[in-house]
């Protein structure tokens, strides 16, 4: 445990903000399938306003978001954690702005491109929380309702 004091709301967008550009992997909530809830780790790309997800679309993940789009996501470890509540939509290879499959692929090291089965999902935050210890769960909101707090 750390007595570090808490971040200020500045302190902690510009963190959340590297983490989103920095990382690779997230961890991935959805339901609403017949199968219900489930949680999976993949790769990401933010392009500043959103995550690039791949995944395939007979998973249960990718059936999940196709039947309702509702995702959360968890970046980062427990003790420095960036949650993030939103809503994801299948976007086609076709549909990607141009370079994206690229950067995808370079920031992941995996290229879903050439993989018939896998679908791209753009997932949009609508809330986003940061903490790193207990004495930072007041002040965590950074985002709600899609617009950042600062």
């Amino acid at each position: 445990m750390t007595t570090a004091p808490p971040r200020d709301l500045d302190e902690r967008l510009l963190d959340t903000r590297k983490r989103f550009e920095e990382d690779v992997d997230l961890w991935l909530a959805s339901s609403g399938g017949p199968g219900g809830a489930h949680l999976v780790p993949l790769s990401f790309l933010w392009d500043g306003t959103a995550f690039l997800v791949s995944t395939p679309r007979a998973s249960a993940t990718g059936r999940n978001l196709l039947a309702d789009g509702r995702v959360r996501l968890g970046i980062g470890p427990t003790r420095d954690l960036v949650m993030v509540d939103g809503t994801a939509e299948p976007v086609e290879l076709a549909g990607l702005p141009p370079g994206t499959g690229e950067t995808f692929a370079a920031k992941t090291g995996f290229d879903p491109r050439d993989l018939d089965a896998y679908q791209y999902f753009l997932i949009r935050p609508q809330r986003v929380q940061a903490w790193r210890e207990a004495n930072e769960l007041r002040g965590r909101d950074l985002m709600r309702d899609g617009r950042w707090l600062a």
